[in-house]
C-alpha cells in the first residue's frame, strides 16, 4: 500500500473516527485504526466493539491495500506536522512508514484481516431526518443519562418510534428528560431501542446543526447512521427501559412561570458557595416571589430573590441544583413553566408554550 496526500486529508478523517478508539484495550488491535486504500478512495475505520466509526475521503492511491495502524500515535504525528505539508504513507511487511519532508516515522502495523468490522449487518427500517433535528433531540435529553449505573439500560438514550413521531428519553433514576419530534416515520408498529452512552456522545459530536440529511438504519441489535461521508454504527443495549410515562407528573396544582434565563442565572450564582453542584439548593415559594438559598458545610450562605408568576401559596422544596441548571439550559423559549404538587413529589419543568420538551426532577432532603 502506498499513498500521498496533504496532511489535512489524513488528519481530518482521523479526527472524525478517533472517538471510537478506547485508550485502554484488552485487544491490541482495537487501539488501531483500519486504513483501507483503493482506487481514488481512502477509508478509515475505528471501533471498540460497541461503537464503530468509518469515514471515506477521495484520495489518489498509488498502490491499493489495507492495514491497521496505532490510532493515537498516527493522530499525534499528523497533528505535529506542518499545515498543508505533503505526507507519504507506505507499507513494508509489518511496518508502515510515514514521510513528510525530512521527517520519517515507522509504526508497527497489524493485519487488516484481524480487525473486527460491522460490515455484514442487516437493517429492517430506514428513516430520513435532518441532522439539526436529530442533534436537537439529543441535546435536550442526553445529560440525564446515567453513568455506570448497575441498571445498564439507564446508561443510554431511549429512542422511541411511532407512526408519526420520534421521541427520545433519558433518565438516571433521579431526573428524566423527554423530547419529541413530529415526523413521518412509516413504521408498522411502535418500537423502542436504547443507544449506549458512548454512542450518544459520539453522535452529538458528529451531527451538525443544519438541514443536511442523516439516514438512520434500524436493525435488531444495531443502529447505523449515514452522515455525509461518515458511517456511525452502534450496538443497542439489550434491556427494557422503565415505563417513563408513569413518572411524568400530571395535574400539578402549584405552577410557577419564570423568566428562564433570570432563574438559571440566579440558581447559578447562589450555587457558587457549594463545593459540588450535586449538592442541594433550597427554594421557598410564595405569591409572586421565589427565594433560593444555598449553604455549605462551613456555614457559608448565598440567597437570592426573584419575581415569578405564582399564586399557589407558601411552599418549600429542595433540589439538586445541577439538575435544575441542566433542565433550564436545555429548554428553549423565554419562559419556563414548573409544576409542583407538594414538597415530596417530583416537579415537571417545560416550556411555557408547547410541550415537546419535558424535564422531571425529584426533590431531595437537606
Amino acid at each position: 500500500m502506498k499513498l500521498e496526500a496533504k496532511r489535512e486529508y489524513l488528519l481530518k478523517p482521523l479526527q472524525r473516527v478517533i472517538g471510537a478508539v478506547e485508550r485502554r484495550q484488552t485487544l491490541p488491535i482495537l487501539s488501531n485504526v483500519l486504513v483501507a486504500a483503493k482506487g481514488k478512495e481512502l477509508t478509515l475505520t475505528a471501533t471498540d466493539l460497541e461503537v464503530e466509526l468509518s469515514v471515506r475521503v477521495e484520495l489518489q492511491v498509488e498502490i491499493p491495500g489495507s492495514i491497521t495502524l496505532p490510532a493515537r500515535k498516527l493522530y499525534d504525528i499528523l497533528r505535529a506536522l506542518p499545515e498543508e505539508s505533503k505526507v507519504t504513507l507506505s507499507l513494508d511487511s509489518e511496518k508502515a512508514t510515514l514521510r513528510c519532508g525530512r521527517s520519517r516515522f515507522t509504526l508497527i502495523a497489524l493485519p487488516a484481516a484481524d480487525f473486527p468490522t460491522l460490515e455484514d449487518l442487516s437493517f429492517e427500517r430506514v428513516i430520513n431526518l435532518t441532522q439539526g433535528a436529530l442533534r436537537s433531540l439529543i441535546e435536550h435529553t442526553y445529560f440525564a443519562m446515567a453513568q455506570q449505573d448497575v441498571r445498564y439500560y439507564l446508561n443510554g438514550l431511549l429512542m422511541e418510534l411511532g407512526q408519526d413521531m420520534l421521541r427520545v428519553v433519558a433518565t438516571d433514576g433521579h431526573r428524566l428528560a423527554f423530547q419529541e419530534f413530529t415526523t413521518q416515520v412509516n413504521i408498522a408498529e411502535p418500537r423502542q431501542l436504547i443507544i449506549p452512552r458512548k454512542g450518544v456522545l459520539e453522535l452529538l459530536r458528529l451531527l451538525a446543526d443544519n438541514e443536511a440529511e442523516a439516514v438512520i438504519f434500524l436493525g435488531k441489535n444495531h443502529i447505523r447512521l449515514a452522515i455525509g461521508d461518515i458511517r456511525f454504527t452502534s450496538k443497542l443495549i439489550d434491556g427494557k427501559f422503565p415505563e417513563y410515562q408513569s413518572v411524568i407528573p400530571k395535574g400539578g396544582n402549584r405552577i410557577v412561570i419564570a423568566d428562564r434565563i433570570v432563574l438559571r442565572n440566579s440558581l447559578s450564582r447562589t450555587s457558587l458557595v457549594l463545593k459540588d453542584k450535586a449538592h442541594g439548593i433550597h427554594m421557598q415559594l410564595d405569591d409572586w416571589i421565589l427565594k433560593v438559598h444555598a449553604r455549605n458545610a462551613e456555614h457559608e450562605e448565598a440567597e437570592e430573590e426573584i419575581e415569578i408568576n405564582y399564586s399557589g401559596g407558601p411552599m418549600e422544596i429542595s433540589f439538586n441544583v445541577s439538575y435544575l441548571l441542566d433542565a433550564l439550559g436545555a429548554l428553549g423559549g423565554e419562559l419556563a413553566k414548573i409544576s409542583f404538587t407538594d414538597p415530596d413529589s417530583s416537579c415537571l419543568m417545560e416550556e411555557n408554550e408547547g410541550c415537546n420538551s419535558k424535564h422531571v426532577i425529584m426533590p431531595m432532603r437537606l
